[in-house]
Order: structure tokens, then sequence, then C-alpha cells
């Protein structure tokens, strides 16, 4: 019962916010940050290497992405289930930005370039992992936009299959049937078989 109240306040202050009411956004903090905090942290435990960003920053930015500097975003969201959508793309988009600045850094960058002879140096792989998931996802919504938005709130938002349905506004059986194709999908185009 807590739940569905929490559920129902957070409805009512996207309301707000999608009004122009810069108030509610920071109602809204509070109420949804412990979940987003979660989500964050799930999605940097995926992240190769050491991270420059920590779950708590992950989850500023993407609060500041969303709502903006003054509290006056929100526009689409119709509800919890929109917003942890937004949230998860928004997530999405901070992290492989920020492993495409590591992966240019790690090629020199804004850097004067020296020689230097290779068998000295130890290099780590840069974290392709990312930018190659993004490229797929990006290559399916292409061919699939629905299968593509719900891996994204699946692998990036943390929902629930149950709860990504809600959001895309399909039944569990389709969901489940398009998270079957998608997958299968992404693991092909992940390994170069698209």
């Amino acid at each position: 019962m807590l739940e569905t109240n929490v559920n129902l306040e957070v409805t009512r202050i996207l309301d707000a916010v999608r009004a122009g009411d810069s108030s509610a956004a920071a109602q809204l903090l509070p109420l949804v940050y412990d979940e987003l905090r979660a989500l964050a942290a799930a999605r940097l435990r995926h992240e190769a290497g050491p991270q420059s960003l920590g779950a708590t920053a992950l989850v500023h930015e993407a609060y500041l992405r969303l709502v903006g500097p003054e509290g006056q975003g929100g526009d689409g969201w119709s509800g919890r289930g929109h917003f942890f959508a937004a949230a998860a793309q928004a997530m999405r988009r901070i992290l492989v930005d920020r492993a495409r600045e590591r992966g240019a850094q790690k090629r020199g960058g804004a850097h004067a370039r020296l020689e230097l002879d290779p068998a000295q140096l130890l290099v780590d792989a840069p974290p392709v992992e990312l930018l190659d998931l993004d490229q797929a996802l990006t290559e399916l919504a292409l061919e699939d936009p629905q299968k593509a938005e719900l891996v994204s709130l699946r692998f990036f938002g943390g929902l629930t299959l149950r709860e990504a349905a809600a959001v895309l506004g399909i039944s569990i059986t389709t969901a489940d049937r398009h998270w079957s194709y998608a997958r299968a999908w992404l693991l092909a185009a992940l390994d170069g078989e698209q």
C-alpha cells in the first residue's frame, strides 16, 4: 500500500513538473533518489575498468538532464514508468558519452603526441562493450523501435519485464517474446553476425 501511495505521489509530482512547477522538481528527487541510485549502481557494476563517475554523480547528472537546472523539464512523462524510462535513457547517454571520452583520451585526445616504444607500454583496452551495445541498440531501433526500447528499459532502466511491458503498453506475453527476440538479435549483432 505504501509503495502505491509513493507511486501516486511520484505521478502527481511529475504532472506538476510537466505543468511548469519548478518547486515540484525539489519534491521529486527525495521520492525517486533511492531507486535512481540503485539503478545507477547496477549500471556502473556492468562497466569495465575503473570508473571516474560514481552512482551518486550519475544520478545527479541524469536528474539534471531530466528536469533541468531550473526544474522545468519533464515533457512527456505520463507517470512513474515513463520517468524511469527517461532516467534510463539519460544514464545510457551519460555512460556512452563517458566511454567515448575515455576512448578518445586513450587515443591521444587533445594531448601532444610523443613517439614511444610500444614494447614498453601496457595499455588497457578501451571500454568498447558499452559503445558496441549502444551501436547495436541504435541499429535495432531502426529495425524495431519497441524492442530496442524494451532492452533500454530493462538494461539501463532496471525495470522488470512486467514494468517495462506496462511502460510500453504491451502485454507481458508480447514483452517476453520481444525480449527473447531482442536478446538474440543483440547477441548476433555483438558477435558480428548482423
